[in-house]
């Protein structure tokens, strides 16, 4: 049998979620296509951005100092983008145990990525930590900062998925 075509019975068909070279199977050996990286990277900032907006939503209405606004905004950032990977993989038949494991090895340099830029961008804005929800600065260093995160983390995560890791790793339980 030719192994270059073959696949186990427990792994499908990623070119078809790429629109080209499967995670791996690149013409270097490392590769995965920039749609797949992206799709993956979108995946992640939705999640961080609801729990990211959440916590500073959160921490802002209740007048908290930027500290724990931060932490919240990145915690409830981390929960929301692993919990979109956790359920999308319980609902595929995997144990909760199994679907932590692999929510944690999928996520977590994406998140953390994510979270390090977005929030960088929005301390080194002028004004932007002490800004108000009604202020537009607020929402324009925030959405900025996502924008931001996502080019820097796509090519993170198209690093990692070409070499079986990251979110290459849910891509079985699709």
């Amino acid at each position: 049998m030719d192994r270059g075509t073959h696949h186990s019975g427990t792994a499908h068909d990623h070119a078809a979620h790429g629109g080209g070279h499967g995670h791996g199977h690149g013409p270097d050996g490392h590769g995965t296509t920039w749609a797949t990286a992206m799709k993956a990277t979108l995946h992640c900032l939705t999640g961080c951005a609801i729990g990211e907006i959440l916590g500073m939503v959160i921490g802002t209405a209740l007048m908290w100092g930027n500290v724990p606004t931060m932490a919240l905004a990145i915690a409830l950032a981390f929960v929301f983008g692993y919990s979109f990977t956790l359920f999308a993989v319980v609902r595929a038949g995997v144990s909760l145990k199994a679907a932590i494991k692999v929510a944690l090895a999928a996520d977590t340099v994406s998140i953390a990525v994510m979270e390090l830029v977005d929030n960088g961008i929005i301390a080194l804005t002028p004004g932007a930590m002490d800004a108000h929800l009604s202020d537009g600065l607020f929402w324009y260093a925030l959405l900025g900062g996502f924008a931001v995160a996502f080019v820097i983390t796509t090519p993170v995560n198209k690093w990692m998925i070409g070499r079986g890791k990251g979110h290459a790793v849910v891509h079985a339980y699709h």
